[in-house]
């Protein structure tokens, strides 16, 4: 199949609530090819080896066309990457594809330049972010069948199976009710899988031949044909009085969609909303950007989504800060934080109910004993270095996200847990049923977790921003509540009694009887007589629904030791300790393990991954051999403990944590490596070259 064979429909892959903010800027297939690795044409067979000898006889006649990949030439470039006429805005209209620009913003907060007049120090940097992948295990994979009616299931290795519901049938041009997609077991994601990929090729190629059709994409292909974090050139100003008091902070970012504009508006929103509010007692601010069209692999979501780029930033800023001004850098920042009670200027004037940030920052000195050594001690053949980053990042999406829960009673007593939400590894599975036995007075094993399947699963907006603990947890809170409600309603049916005259205590029901007896039944007993004779209402269900009104910050300081090789550049990571705020622990096994491996990847991205290639947009890092995954060997077992707050707004006082743990290590070991060598690499990854030779 070529793109004449196939609905010429435009879509986007971008995994977001209706009406993505993304432009619809993709087909199935395309005669433009704008990418190294942007799929031209379809073979479907019966094997593997046919299919891949039917690759090799298709013949491709390319005209070369003048390319973009410099991010920073790209806006107003005299070569246009989408010239289309059918181009078409998301949700939103910022963007003008004529001057490669998807999206142009800018949010201000009090008088900048007066702020900037009234600073006796004023330092003025650049900073890059590389691309960079999200390197789960599992690579891209789908399958696609019709059923006797024609409806197409597809089954996807997906972080967003409702919206990819929504992208298989805009792509194809059939109606969503067509459209069945089913969430299995899924081997990790980061971010990577909130973008749709191969699903609409295996729905088209099931729904022609009307057989079943696999997917699966190499690793190499995983790596050049789907998405990357998004590259970012940043530039922050910052004025302070001599004292160390942060007055005013300018932040500008250029973000590199690439080929297509996946995520690139509501990623880079973050760059400012997610650094800036911890500075909350600037007198000014300003956030402002461009995102802008390259011939690069697409951006995409990655853990983090643009709060990590915009840490790097303005954390490394501070840090820089506090060299010039000669003071202590964590002494600058705890008389600059944020506190409870604040609105939160940068972060759509939110309210900020918890933060203990400045008590994570003091246990994190604490654990390395920051205030009795150097920031720089000489080893002899090595140096050494510390240096510190704080971060913020969020819990959903406020006024966007949504998540429905329902919660069913089945005879004998156990429940069954019925879920939009995505577990890809991260837990959420547990951590939710755990939430409904705690809030049904249960043991967790009477809970039984359904897995996605858009036709009977309660719709929810996916494993992203954050959002498993706070957003669908809430909805299981309010679920369970319903629930013991028609509980305790049947029951005093039984008793005949009123529902306030009936107790649950989670294993049985009971009430004071006529004289003062006391009835009870147990739970399992009310659940058998439901589905037989007698009372009839069948089997009880809750549902709860959880549409949050704001986005409760999490939040995170991170301490890095470093040491340097004198002779040969080479950074190592020999102790990174970590403080988190995620507001009540619910699962602290599995919050230990989202620190740690956050850490790791954050770490990577410090100092050894990039998504590398050619001027021409050929890729180098098509592999796990050249891109340059940290090993169980390159990082030093991370120290994690938590600080625990209470949120109001959250089921069981509990906030995110997923996301926040990544964001520390770049400009925590950027500002280490400073302090230990005097050299100041802005420019992601830090490599011995760059250390070296300010490279």
């Amino acid at each position: 199949f070529g793109p004449d064979d196939v609905p010429h429909n435009r879509f986007t892959l971008a995994g977001q609530s209706f009406p993505e903010p993304s432009p619809y800027d993709t087909v199935l297939l395309d005669r433009h090819v704008r990418y190294v690795g942007d799929e031209v044409a379809m073979v479907v067979a019966e094997t593997e080896a046919a299919a891949a000898a039917g690759v090799k006889a298709v013949k491709v006649a390319y005209e070369q066309l003048p390319a973009v990949v410099d991010v920073e030439e790209a806006l107003d470039n005299a070569t246009v990457i989408h010239d289309e006429d059918d181009w078409t805005p998301g949700g939103d209209r910022s963007g003008d594809p004529s001057r490669n620009l998807v999206a142009h913003g800018e949010r201000v907060h009090g008088d900048l330049d007066a702020a900037f007049a009234a600073s006796d120090v004023v330092i003025e940097r650049t900073y890059r972010t590389q691309a960079t992948q999200q390197s789960m295990m599992e690579t891209f994979r789908s399958f696609a069948y019709t059923d006797a009616f024609g409806r197409l299931t597809v089954v996807s290795s997906t972080q967003v199976p409702f919206h990819i519901r929504r992208q298989v049938a805009n792509a194809l041009g059939i109606p969503k009710r067509q459209v069945r997609v089913i969430k299995p077991r899924v081997g990790g994601g980061f971010g990577a899988k909130q973008s749709g990929c191969n699903e609409p090729f295996a729905a088209f190629a099931a729904m022609k031949t009307g057989r079943p059709c696999v997917c699966t994409y190499t690793r190499a292909e995983t790596m050049s044909c789907s998405n990357t974090r998004h590259e970012m050139v940043l530039k922050v100003r910052v004025g302070a009085r001599r004292d160390g008091t942060i007055e005013a902070i300018d932040l500008y970012a250029l973000s590199n969609a690439g080929a297509y504009g996946y995520h690139g508006t509501t990623t880079v929103t973050l760059v400012g909303g997610k650094a800036l509010p911890i500075y909350n007692h600037a007198s000014a601010s300003r956030f402002s950007y461009d995102v802008v069209y390259t011939n690069t692999t697409p951006g995409g979501a990655y853990r983090g989504y643009g709060a990590t780029q915009g840490c790097f930033a303005v954390e490394s800023a501070v840090n820089e800060l506090a060299d010039e001004l000669g003071m202590d850098p964590c002494e600058l920042r705890l008389k600059n934080l944020v506190k409870p009670g604040e609105t939160l200027w940068q972060l759509n004037d939110e309210h900020l109910y918890s933060c203990r940030l400045d008590e994570c920052l003091e246990r994190a000195m604490d654990m390395v004993g920051w205030k009795g050594r150097p920031l720089r001690e000489d080893l002899g053949d090595r140096v050494r270095g510390l240096g510190v980053a704080l971060t913020m990042q969020g819990s959903g999406i406020a006024m966007v996200d949504i998540a429905n829960v329902d919660i069913r009673l089945e005879d004998d007593g156990f429940y069954v847990l019925s879920i939009g939400a995505t577990d890809v590894g991260t837990g959420a599975d547990t951590i939710l049923a755990q939430m409904a036995a705690e809030a049904l007075g249960c043991d967790v094993d009477r809970i039984v977790t359904k897995g996605v399947d858009t036709d009977t699963s309660p719709f929810d907006t996916g494993a992203y921003a954050s959002s498993g603990t706070y957003t669908t947890g809430g909805a299981v809170v309010r679920a369970a509540e319903d629930l013991v409600r028609q509980i305790r309603e049947q029951a005093a049916r039984v008793f005949g009694v009123t529902a306030d005259d009936v107790e649950f205590d989670g294993e049985s029901v009971r009430c004071a009887g006529a004289g003062g007896a006391e009835q009870e039944m147990t739970v399992a007993a009310l659940a058998n007589r439901l589905i037989g004779f007698g009372l009839h209402p069948g089997m009880l269900e809750g549902h709860g629904t959880n549409a949050q009104p704001t986005s409760p910050p999490p939040y995170m300081a991170g301490v890095a030791e470093v040491e340097v090789d004198k002779a040969t550049g080479k950074v190592t990571v020999t102790d990174y300790a970590a403080v988190v705020d995620c507001g009540t622990v619910i699962n602290p096994a599995l919050a230990r393990v989202q620190a740690e491996g956050g850490i790791a990847q954050g770490i990577g991205m410090a100092l050894t991954e990039q998504v590398s290639r050619d001027e021409r947009g050929n890729l180098r890092t098509g592999d796990l051999m050249t891109y340059k995954l940290p090993t169980r060997m390159d990082v030093p077992e991370p120290r994690v403990e938590f600080m625990p707050s209470f949120e109001p707004t959250g089921p069981f006082g509990a906030k995110s944590i997923g996301e926040v743990v990544i964001n520390t290590p770049s400009p925590a070991v950027m500002s280490a490596v400073a302090h230990a060598t005097g050299r100041y690499v802005r420019d992601l990854p830090i490599t011995p070259s760059k250390v070296l030779l300010g490279e």
